[in-house]
C-alpha cells in the first residue's frame, strides 16, 4: 500500500526578506567629492569610482588600488599616505577627479556615452581651474576620448605626456594602477608615476597673488583696482610634432 502522506508541507528554501530583482545597490547613488582648491597645478583624472570608494567617500580606497603607494614611492607626494588623506592633495599643488560620477564595479558597466557626457563637464573644469598638467589615470580613458580631445587620428598612447593640449593645460597619462591591471608590472606603474614627479619638478614657480588686482580692492595710493582679466579660453588643441 502506498505510504499515507503526513500532510506536511517541505520547507521553502526561499530567504525571508528575499532582495528585489533589479533593486538599486545601497552605493549606486554615492558621489564622491572632488578635492580640488583654486591653484591646482596638477589635476589627475579617474575613470570613476569603484564601490569601495563610493562606501567610503575617499577616492581610490579599493585594497588592491595601488595609487596611494604610487604616489609616495614615486616621489609626487613627500610622505605616505593612504586614501582617508585624500584631502591633502592640495597641500602639494595637486588635485583628483573623475571622469565621471556614476560609481561601478569596473569600467565594463560603463556605458560610451558616459564618458563624453562626463568629458563636457571635464572640459569645463579644466577651463575653469587652468591647471598646468592633466594627468589621466587609465590608458583606457584616454583611448575613449581621443577625439573630444582634439586628436586627427587614433594616437599611439603610452604613459607620459601627450600631443594635446586643454585650455593650456599639457596631458599626461598614467597606467590605471588597480591590482586587477595586466598590461602593466608593478614597475611599469612606478616608471610612469616618477615621470609625473619629474614632470612636477620642472613646473616654473607661480607668481604670487596680486593682493590690489582683485574687485574693489584698493591701492595704497587709494585708486580702485580694476578686477583682473581672465585669460582668453583656448581651444582643445592637438600638437603637430
Amino acid at each position: 500500500m502506498p505510504a499515507k502522506s503526513s500532510g506536511s508541507k517541505p520547507k521553502s528554501l526561499k530567504p525571508k526578506n528575499p532582495k528585489p530583482q533589479g533593486a538599486t545597490p545601497s552605493w549606486a547613488n554615492l558621489r564622491l567629492t572632488d578635492r580640488v582648491e583654486p591653484g591646482v597645478r596638477v589635476l589627475l583624472v579617474w575613470i570613476n569610482p569603484g564601490v569601495r570608494s563610493a562606501e567610503t567617500g575617499h577616492h581610490f580606497a579599493g585594497p588592491s588600488n595601488r595609487f596611494w603607494k604610487l604616489l609616495y614611492s614615486a616621489g609626487v607626494v613627500p610622505e605616505p599616505i593612504t586614501h582617508d588623506d585624500d584631502v591633502r592633495l592640495p597641500e602639494w599643488g595637486l588635485g583628483v577627479t573623475n571622469l565621471i560620477a556614476r560609481p561601478s564595479p569596473g569600467i565594463d558597466d560603463l556605458r560610451p556615452a558616459e564618458y563624453l557626457e562626463g568629458w563636457a563637464i571635464l572640459e569645463r573644469k579644466i577651463d575653469r581651474l587652468r591647471p598646468e598638467i592633466v594627468a589621466f589615470i587609465g590608458v583606457t580613458m584616454y583611448r575613449a576620448l581621443w577625439k573630444v580631445i582634439g586628436h586627427a587620428e587614433p594616437p599611439a598612447i603610452s604613459p607620459g605626456f601627450q600631443k594635446a593640449t586643454v585650455h593650456g593645460a599639457r596631458l599626461f597619462v598614467l597606467p590605471n594602477p588597480s591590482g586587477r591591471n595586466a598590461h602593466f608590472s608593478y614597475d611599469d606603474m612606478l616608471d610612469a608615476f616618477r615621470g609625473l614627479a619629474r614632470a612636477m619638478r620642472r613646473l616654473p614657480p607661480r607668481p604670487a597673488p596680486d593682493r590690489n588686482a582683485e574687485s574693489g580692492r584698493r591701492s595704497p595710493s587709494g585708486e580702485t583696482s580694476a578686477p583682473p582679466r581672465r585669460p582668453p579660453r583656448s581651444a582643445v588643441s592637438s600638437s603637430r610634432e
